[in-house]
């Protein structure tokens, strides 16, 4: 029996077991086996609205169960503590409910080949009160814990004062920061229509904090330049160039002493992969706990271990590494699945080379951003308004094509559409 074994159902992974399970799964003499340590997958870049409500996980995420009883693979519920690459077995810790009685004990599960597709979490660098005050957006779980505080935060709102303001201070101006601001003030002025009539964006005091230079630091400068407008006509107070030493009950106190007082704090700055990550034996791993993998990407000093999506430090011909992105972990799972099919008959394994789609930032309602085609042809097109919304739309429809197939794919979408006329456009509980 060929144990084939992939540990994170994020978007590579969930993707990656799909393409497996169909070209192995009914054979008898392999196993497909995704591991993740929740029940539920969202699409990561749309984890910022899971955290405002406007996406409902219960009904937008996909039950990783029901899926691999479709698609022809197993399923373990289980959170990774350790892996052996000589012994070739993975340790899950043991599993527990909220009053700690144990209803699975740790486990060990063997392997012949190993996919490694854990994503990546916040790096804090070690700011002091970081993880005691703050929020993150790393999961469903985290996300939906943000989304519980901001609802009880505009009902104590709309039942004050009609000057007060809520005040969010948001570390990191990447991606999720960014349209995280945006769906901040589309959230409030939504909930007028749900009995909330003093609400609105108005209302809201939303700092976004960047260390650099400047916001969106990877994209080009001319996404930024929009983003940055489009923010700042919202409302939002943008700090460039302003470091976080502290996180304090109230507030973030900065490098010059400035405290930004803040009612929820919100950590979105720098990723890293899981801290287990680092103390496997035998694989190389880059400071944010990254794991180096050659251009087939296998890790170095086992063949039959394969490293996709964030927690992958696969370095390019110019000597940078391959950016953490959807797009990135959606190729690596085609290269992998193609290599281990390679594998099987003995031919060789083909080498993963990064192509740049472009890079889209949606900022709600209010405007989407960004660059199309990347090097297809030799530069970048910059794209806004409706056509950069559909392309962005399309990214998330493309995915759920890749792990449902057409029809199924297709029915969702008509689902979903339809849901958006009969269900509220937020969730409220």
């Amino acid at each position: 029996m060929k144990e084939i074994v992939v540990v994170g159902g994020g978007a590579g992974g969930l993707e990656l077991v799909t393409q497996l399970g169909h070209a192995y799964g009914k054979k008898k003499d392999f196993n497909i086996t995704l591991i993740d340590r929740s029940q539920i997958h969202i699409w990561k870049p749309l984890l910022h609205e899971v955290a405002t409500g406007s996406i409902d996980i219960n009904s937008d995420g996909v039950n990783y169960r029901a899926h691999a009883a479709k698609h022809h693979y197993q399923f373990k519920l289980g959170t990774v503590s350790h892996v052996d690459p000589k012994e070739q077995s993975i340790t899950l810790d043991a599993i527990s409910d909220d009053k700690g009685h144990v209803i699975l004990p740790e486990r060990t599960i063997g392997y012949d080949i190993l996919v490694m597709a854990v994503g990546s979490i916040s790096n804090d660098f070690g700011t002091p009160g970081v993880k005691e005050h703050c929020y993150f957006l790393d999961s469903h779980k985290q996300a939906e814990r943000f989304q519980q505080a901001l609802l009880t935060h505009f009902l104590r709102l709309n039942q004050g004062d009609k000057e007060d303001k809520l005040k969010l201070a948001i570390v990191g101006g990447g991606a999720t920061g960014v349209e995280l601001s945006a769906e901040l003030f589309h959230v409030a002025d939504l909930l007028k229509a749900y009995g909330m009539r003093d609400m609105s964006g108005k209302r809201l005091n939303v700092q976004l904090i960047e260390a650099g230079e400047r916001i969106l630091p990877a994209l080009p400068d001319r996404i930024t330049v929009k983003a940055h407008s489009a923010l700042t006509r919202l409302g939002v107070t943008i700090s460039q160039g302003t470091r976080v030493v502290r996180a304090e009950k109230h507030g973030f106190e900065t490098a010059d002493g400035t405290l930004i007082e803040a009612d929820l704090m919100i950590w979105a700055a720098g990723v890293k992969a899981p801290e287990f990550v680092k103390d496997i034996e035998g694989f190389e791993t880059t400071r944010n706990n990254q794991i180096l993998v050659k251009g087939n990407l296998q890790t170095a000093n086992f063949e039959n271990v394969y490293v996709i999506g964030d927690c992958c430090a696969c370095k390019q011909a110019n000597g940078s590494f391959v950016p953490p992105r959807a797009q990135s972990a959606h190729q690596m799972a085609s290269i992998v699945f193609a290599n281990i099919k390679a594998s099987f008959k003995d031919q060789p394994l083909k080498e993963y080379v990064y192509k740049d789609y472009g890079s889209l930032v949606n900022l709600s309602r209010y405007s989407t951003v960004g660059s199309l085609m990347g090097n297809l042809m030799g530069g970048s097109m910059f794209v806004e308004g409706r056509i950069a919304r559909f392309v962005y739309v399309s990214l998330y429809r493309l995915h759920l094509i890749a792990i449902h197939g057409w029809f199924k794919a297709t029915i969702i979408m008509a689902a979903q559409k339809i849901g958006k006329v009969v269900k509220p456009k937020l969730k409220l509980h």
